[in-house]
């Protein structure tokens, strides 16, 4: 699938896979891939991400979705690059709706209000189009996805966050499931409350124009590599406004127009 490769005076990149998955296991942080290794590409960020996660299955985890990041043009700006990333979901991410997160199994999290979509059918590229996300979907949700990096002080740039599996932490799914079809997503709104206070809103505009556009562009980005998304996966579609650090004792929860809330909090 990625081509592996040394890259001049780097490591084995598998080994790279394996320092992070113990970030992972350990809860620590390590030095950004790309400060020690500036040659480091893309596609070489993808190859460690597909060892970390073989690393993950390993251990018996198992895959349940996929993440779109980089979904903002402000984020694109700052990381330097013209497309977003992507990264796989496993069971092991799952946090039920009114569970409390335990603050020892993260790094340095920050919170994402985001569209999930729930798929009834496969989705395989090229040529997948917004039509086709719809007809495959069998719903949407409210979402919650808690990011969080094994880079030292979110230092990163795009082959950090890639190689670090998109930067997944763990996700709260809404308890609503919503035809897609009876909405509007591009203009579906968002208000996201920490402590009863509002610290961001947003659109589904703000992901590539339109959450089901996100959902395409990776289904068509994955079909390149031989990979699709499949039924019964849930999609995070990206997020709808900026990350909110979070610590324990923490409560946030969000609303989004049509769709439903969702809650979470640190413990």
């Amino acid at each position: 699938m990625f081509r592996r490769r040394l890259v001049t005076d780097t490591p084995n990149l598998d080994q790279l896979g394996d320092e992070l998955f113990a970030a992972l296991r350990d809860a620590r942080m390590v030095a950004p891939l790309t400060e020690r290794f500036p040659q480091l590409r893309i596609e070489d960020a993808y190859a460690i991400q597909q060892h970390l996660i073989a690393r993950r299955l390993e251990a018996g985890e198992r895959i349940i979705g996929k993440k779109i990041g980089v979904t903002s043009q402000a984020v694109m700006d700052m990381l330097k690059v013209d497309q977003p990333d992507f990264g796989q979901l496993t069971d092991r991410m799952v946090v039920n709706q009114g569970e409390s997160i335990d603050m020892s199994r993260l790094i340095q999290p920050k919170a994402e209000g985001e569209i999930a979509f729930v798929l009834k059918r496969d989705l395989t590229g090229p040529g997948v189009t917004a039509s086709d996300v719809l007809r495959a979907t069998e719903g949407v949700m409210a979402c919650f996805e808690i990011v969080d990096s094994r880079i030292r002080d979110w230092q990163i740039r795009i082959q950090d966050t890639v190689a670090d599996n998109a930067s997944c932490g763990v996700f709260v799914l809404g308890d609503r499931l919503v035809d897609p079809r009876t909405l509007d997503l591009y203009s579906t709104g968002m208000v996201l409350e920490k402590n009863g206070r509002v610290v961001g809103t947003g659109a589904g505009a703000a992901t590539m124009g339109s959450p089901v556009t996100a959902v395409a562009w990776m289904a068509n980005t994955l079909g390149q590599l031989g990979m699709g998304l499949k039924a019964g996966e849930v999609i995070l579609s990206g997020a709808l406004s900026a990350m909110v650090p979070v610590a324990a004792g923490d409560n946030l929860r969000m609303h989004l127009a049509g769709i439903g809330g969702a809650s979470v909090r640190f413990g």
